[in-house]
């Protein structure tokens, strides 16, 4: 008989533990905020637990409040972040190593005067302006359609009043070049990357993509 009840007691205890582990996962998400990233493609793609502003730039939240589906469609064509930028120039800067080769650079890096203008590549909607102690100021923009994620990191300041949740049109300046984050201070460049979002669309995760070959294959203009 004692047996029996263990043998019945087991499942209950087992749903009362994942229950009350599901409550502690919960409350530490919302109280500290997503896990951190590995940092690559979005080098600067983590969730540091101290956040600083930038002048212009919206508090950083620990998500996202806003539609990853709003904002205005492009051409379909994209747009160069950079003008006059040559995207031959990006070949095999996403196979880069970093950290000794610990990690894969998977972005680009575009080297340009600071305060040079940074333009949307593609008409959509700024999913999320990020403090990050490694990328600096950083842009997340989401396409107009949800599907991939633009990132712009080092910058050396945000457009005046950009914002989460902001729609933008394809080449509107949101940025300025900087040196930011962990970028050499006399090293002003673009760190730029492209990631497709996963299916929860959280502006944090995705898969990374090489920036030249999606730029071969989409084409440019605008």
């Amino acid at each position: 008989m004692t047996r029996r009840r263990a043998r019945r007691s087991w499942p209950i205890a087992a749903i009362a533990v994942s229950f009350f582990a599901g409550v502690g996962v919960d409350t530490c998400l919302r109280k500290y905020g997503p896990p951190k990233p590995a940092e690559s493609a979005v080098s600067a793609r983590e969730v540091p637990a101290e956040q600083s502003r930038a002048p212009t730039a919206s508090r950083a939240n620990a998500e996202p409040k806003m539609s990853a589906t709003t904002g205005t469609k492009s051409t379909g064509l994209l747009r160069v972040p950079i003008d006059g930028v040559d995207v031959e120039t990006w070949r095999g800067g996403f196979d880069e190593r970093r950290g000794g080769g610990a990690r894969g650079h998977e972005a680009v890096d575009i080297l340009s005067p600071r305060n040079t203008p940074v333009h949307a590549v593609v008409g959509g909607t700024i999913a999320k302006i990020f403090e990050s102690k490694a990328g600096g100021h950083t842009i997340y923009e989401f396409d107009a359609d949800g599907r991939f994620c633009y990132y712009y990191a080092h910058l050396e300041r945000y457009a005046d009043g950009l914002h989460d949740g902001q729609s933008v049109a394809q080449g509107e300046v949101i940025g300025y070049v900087g040196a930011s984050g962990n970028a050499p201070a006399n090293t002003p460049h673009l760190h730029f990357a492209v990631f497709q979002l996963n299916g929860d669309k959280q502006w944090w995760q995705g898969r990374p993509i090489d920036p030249y070959l999606f730029f071969k294959e989409k084409g440019t203009g605008g």
